[in-house]
């Protein structure tokens, strides 16, 4: 299916003119049982309960975090793990999360020139050439492009349903605490606060869990480099190239051969903006046992992930588990065999990370509700392979904001509030790259 700018136009405007999230909870409530992973993650101190003998997590330089086991869903350490934060970058892990299942890789974007202009870390597009929907999200994931956000938003139909997608995919996931008014993270740029756009890190567990159950988005988390294309150069036009290219590498220390290689690392991603300081979700293995760490407010990044994936994995089966991370609503046909006692459904703890279940995601489509019969047909359809091109980013109406705001509960981090001027590049070269977490935005 080719996507006209008119066609994709039209599925925008209604969802500008009357945007629909789906209604905010509480914090750290479920829907009518209290916390949600249990009684201990409504805390908002340090969570661990320690046998004799057994030390306790690492001091760590954050607002927030969490450990937990992604087979079985056991949380192993938390600080305040339903707490508000801005999520700057680590929301792209959402936007990959809610796009991957619905975009076919070989589908193509041309830019428009607002996309290639959006404010922060940038791969580098320009709308004199046409993307692969594969090589945005390997940019989306390596070098936290906020211009590659917003051309898999055309690619998904403009901006508004995008961000409809992705609130539904949190509220699927159970990740009651996330609201995202971008499809990239920044949050003062766009007039963004801690009360239209947040998640916590009990939340962006949660979506990394659901992450590692698809392949392509562990493809994309585990390169160190990848080619981009570009413009040819003045010597590559003499040869007769008409594209030329780049190569980008991944943001992630975390990875091998970089700076803070981590034996077993899967991949993540991070984050940074004044107001939202440092912030991180990734996920790695040893031993058969694979662990999530997520963290935001954070201020030493890559030190302080190192030492709380060195305690989990010293700490996993001999510390009591003091929460547990849910498994996503299942699709309603699921939910009527539940209540008639006759499904054998495995849930993704069971076996994504050591059984043989399916990964679901490709599922969803079907049970995300957005307004209007136009956001319908985003429904169970991926953007079949032709060129995309649709308005791009503007900050979001008024009406989501203050819609969102009303919603909201007072922010647990009101620091986040007033974190100045917001997206100032970071990271000119990689050792500054080093010192700030690797991305803005």
């Amino acid at each position: 299916m080719r996507i006209t700018r008119r066609a994709a136009f039209t599925l925008t405007v209604p969802l500008l003119a009357a945007p629909v999230v789906a209604p905010h909870r509480a914090a750290h409530a479920a829907p009518g049982d209290g916390p949600v992973g249990g009684p201990r993650m409504g805390e908002r101190g340090l969570v661990v309960d320690l046998p004799p003998g057994v030390k306790g997590p690492p001091r760590v330089a954050a607002g927030a975090f969490i450990v937990a086991d992604a087979g079985t869903g056991d949380v192993l350490a938390a600080k305040d793990p339903h707490g508000h934060y801005l999520p700057a970058s680590a929301l792209k892990m959402l936007t990959a999360v809610a796009l991957i299942p619905r975009l076919d890789p070989n589908a193509t974007v041309r830019p428009t020139q607002e996309t290639c202009d959006v404010e922060g870390s940038k791969v580098g597009m320009t709308p004199k050439l046409t993307y692969k929907v594969s090589d945005l999200f390997h940019a989306l994931l390596m070098v936290s492009g906020n211009d590659a956000a917003l051309a898999l938003a055309q690619a998904a139909g403009g901006v508004r349903p995008t961000l409809d997608l992705m609130n539904a995919e949190a509220r699927r996931l159970q990740a009651y605490d996330t609201l995202a008014g971008s499809p990239n993270g920044l949050d003062k740029d766009l007039g963004l606060t801690v009360r239209t756009q947040h998640t916590s890190a009990y939340d962006l567990a949660l979506i990394m869990r659901q992450g590692l159950t698809m392949p392509q988005l562990r493809e994309y988390v585990s390169k160190n480099h990848h080619h981009w294309i570009a413009p040819p150069t003045k010597a590559e036009r003499k040869k007769g190239k008409k594209i030329g290219g780049y190569p980008i590498y991944s943001h992630i220390r975390l990875l091998p051969g970089q700076r803070y290689a981590y034996e077993g690392f899967i991949g993540g991603k991070n984050g940074f903006t004044l107001a939202a300081g440092q912030t991180f979700v990734g996920a790695a293995e040893r031993g058969g046992r694979t662990l999530i760490v997520a963290l935001l407010r954070g201020e030493n990044l890559w030190p302080d992930v190192t030492k709380l994936l060195n305690w989990g994995f010293a700490a996993a089966g001999k510390v009591n588990p003091v929460g547990r991370l849910v498994d996503p609503v299942p699709p309603e046909g699921e939910k009527k065999k539940e209540d008639g006692g006759s499904s054998g459904a495995e849930s993704p703890a069971e076996g994504a990370f050591g059984g043989g279940w399916l990964p679901v995601a490709g599922a969803f489509g079907g049970a995300v509700v957005v307004a209007g019969g136009a956001a319908a047909l985003l429904r169970r359809r991926r953007v079949r392979a032709g060129e995309a091109r649709v308005p791009a980013q503007g900050a979001p109406p008024p009406a989501f904001g203050a819609e969102a705001a009303a919603r909201s509960p007072e922010p647990r981090d009101e620091a986040a509030e007033t974190g100045g001027a917001d997206e100032a590049e970071r990271a000119a070269t990689a050792d500054e790259v080093d010192k700030v977490d690797g991305a803005k935005g």
